[in-house]
């Protein structure tokens, strides 16, 4: 957690001596009603909003900082429902959906609100939020928390939000999912980058989830150049696959200057002659990134071939190599995909080489089909004769399944668009399907009838 910049800090400075002298806070203090703590909401939170943002856009290592300092009474409780939420989803979670850690940060701004003398009007917008916080943390960290809260009437009301609903792994899963989506777009993620061996070792998990949500959601991330690079220099680090991880998140997701490639060039290919199995651990961390919502395209893979050295014989000069073929001539070139298949018949299908390189394909159809429209299905017809070599060279029924998938999004949207069953375009698009869906095995017959189905329309008295 690092300190507020000075700059952050006086424009904190400057919406707190703003709010201590509204005239609407005079009046809700004089009052206490409700109205007037919204007409407060409604005229700071914005700045206060516009505040975080900026932080978190600029200098994420700072935002626990910010936060902390939003606990402070001259704020009087605003944006703290906010905060909480951001609080809540930044805690690390595991495959159970549980926090690998106790999350401290949210049981700090949960206990401000309920000390708050706004909780009553704080407490309508929180609820939600607590219930998510309570599924994701253990009972004793809860009964711990309970212990903290003095005021009966607060403390049955946390008591009321925790569920044992959310024993259950799915229901813990689909309620977090449901409320993180709420916050999709929002950078709110930070993280605290390790000084010692040991804090790598406990909290590098963290910090790749921080790391990844930057790239998955964009924005400026040059305020990580620094940490990163002092991640990178450190020797107790080295030669250890989260420092491996550091090094292809950095060259495949920030843009890096002359200076900085030649010294994580070296960097990159000690840790390639140090590291037993490194070319196939990168591989792997490269598999996680294509799963990610970041996902790896010819950007990411023209900066890792320009910054390695190829000529070195192993998994990762060759995939780069067939990847820098694939970019720069198109995967429907006939020497690209004469190139793919050379590289299958000298690779084990199940490679995590090969595992990649199916991955760099499917991003190149995924994003065609996805950008065509209604009107281009001529052209999709003409390329699925592409689709079906690539489908017989690498022979692989997830590859197979995901082209099902984005091929029948596409089928659906035709059909919703020419839906008249007497027209040239239905007709052409009945038999294209027919035919070349069943030789793919996307559809067996019964399911191309059911697809093109006439449905009777339901009688009005029935």
């Amino acid at each position: 957690m690092q300190e507020l910049d000075p700059k952050y800090y006086a424009r904190l400075q400057e919406i707190a001596a703003a709010i201590q002298e509204s005239p609407a806070l005079a009046q809700y203090a004089e009052e206490e009603d409700e109205e007037q703590y919204t007409e407060l909401r409604q005229q700071f939170e914005p700045y206060i909003s516009e505040l975080h943002h900026w932080v978190a856009a600029e200098a994420p290592l700072q935002l626990v900082t910010l936060e902390k300092y939003l606990l402070n009474e001259l704020f009087e409780g605003l944006y703290l429902p906010r905060v909480l939420g951001y609080a809540v989803l930044r805690g690390e979670v595991s495959d159970q959906f549980r926090y690998l850690r106790p999350n401290d940060h949210f049981k700090d701004v949960l206990l401000a609100i309920c000390a708050s003398p706004h909780f009553d009007q704080l407490r309508k917008r929180i609820g939600q939020t607590i219930q998510v916080g309570f599924a994701l943390s253990s009972d004793i960290w809860i009964t711990n928390l309970l212990s903290l809260v003095d005021n009966k009437r607060v403390r049955s009301f946390l008591t009321q939000l925790k569920s044992d609903r959310y024993r259950d792994t799915k229901d813990r899963a689909e309620l977090y999912q449901r409320y993180a989506r709420q916050l999709r777009n929002e950078l709110y993620f930070s993280a605290d980058f390790p000084t010692s061996l040991g804090e790598m070792k406990a909290n590098f998990s963290a910090l790749r989830q921080f790391l990844m949500k930057r790239f998955e959601v964009g924005g400026d991330n040059q305020s990580l150049h620094q940490q990163i690079q002092d991640f990178l220099n450190n020797e107790q680090f080295q030669n250890t696959d989260e420092y491996l991880e550091m090094l292809a998140m950095y060259i495949n997701y920030m843009e890096l200057d002359a200076p900085t490639k030649e010294l994580v060039g070296k960097h990159f290919e000690r840790e390639r002659r140090a590291l037993q199995e490194f070319d196939e651990k990168y591989l792997q961390f490269l598999l996680t990134c294509y799963e990610s919502k970041a996902g790896i395209t010819s950007l990411q893979d023209e900066r890792v071939s320009g910054l390695i050295d190829k000529s070195r014989p192993d998994k990762l000069s060759d995939y780069y190599r067939i990847a820098d073929k694939i970019h720069s001539l198109g995967y429907v070139h006939q020497d690209s995909i004469d190139a793919v298949q050379d590289f299958y018949a000298s690779h084990e299908g199940l490679s995590v080489e090969t595992e990649c390189l199916r991955r760099l394909v499917l991003v190149y159809f995924t994003r065609l089909i996805q950008g065509l429209t209604e009107r281009d299905y001529a052209d999709y017809f003409e390329l699925n004769k592409i689709f079906g070599l690539y489908m017989r060279i690498f022979d692989n029924q997830q590859f197979n399944q995901a082209m099902e998938r984005i091929s029948m999004d596409y089928v659906n949207k035709l059909l919703k668009r020419y839906s008249d069953k007497r027209s040239r375009d239905y007709q052409d698009i009945k038999k294209f399907v027919s035919v070349n869906f069943q030789e793919f095995g996307f559809l067996k017959e019964k399911e191309v009838i059911e697809l093109f189905k006439t449905r009777r329309k339901r009688s009005s008295q029935s």
